[in-house]
């Protein structure tokens, strides 16, 4: 694919994301894409075939992008707390974000296309890249005696499923920044251990 047709196919992704945003995953037409990116009903299936497809196209990129890897916030003098805050306040953003995005979408579509594997089910994906990332947050943390957590992969599980319930609120019935910060707040007063003052 040449150069301009992959900015043509970048265009309709951008443009169709914005109407699934706004109209969900079920109600969205390809008539509705055509409009919204202003070309012909045959230019669009020059690159897609069908909703699904280009719904699809974007879930993956959305997906990728959202993608955080821990590494590049370790510093020499980060903790494993200071860490674990990086990683929960990017999840904030997401929880808290304001501009339209896919999220009703995605569930909607999930649900009319449920995968005959977990393993092909993106969202359980993330949802489970988010547990190994948290755990091996966790374990080092043990580790280097910042944190008290007696397993890992337990509390990181938990913590996800924390996370993804407010995801779901914010998107249904909204969740006040304040609130989001009390969950966050909780979450981390059960693992970091109290420095011992020394008495």
């Amino acid at each position: 694919m040449g150069e301009k047709s992959e900015q043509k196919r970048e265009y309709i992704l951008k443009r169709a994301k914005e109407v699934f945003a706004k109209k969900g995953f079920r109600d969205v037409t390809m008539k509705d894409i055509v409009e919204a990116c202003e070309i012909s009903r045959g230019g669009l299936y020059l690159y897609f075939g069908s909703t699904e497809e280009i719904f699809k196209e974007i879930l993956m990129s959305e997906l990728e992008s959202e993608e955080d890897d821990v590494t590049s916030y370790l510093t020499e003098d980060s903790t494993m707390a200071d860490i674990l805050m990086l990683f929960l306040k990017e999840q904030k953003k997401i929880i808290l974000r304001k501009k339209q995005d896919i999220t009703i979408a995605t569930y909607e579509y999930l649900f009319a296309h449920k995968p005959e594997k977990k393993s092909q089910n993106v969202v359980y994906n993330q949802f489970e890249a988010g547990i190994m990332v948290l755990t091996k947050i966790l374990e080092e943390g043990v580790r280097r005696e910042e944190f008290y957590c007696e397993n890992a992969e337990a509390e990181a599980t938990n913590i996800m499923y924390v996370l993804e319930g407010m995801k779901i609120c914010a998107k249904t019935f909204g969740v006040s920044e304040r609130k989001v910060d009390r969950e966050l707040l909780y979450i981390v007063s059960g693992l970091v251990m109290e420095e011992d003052d020394g008495q």
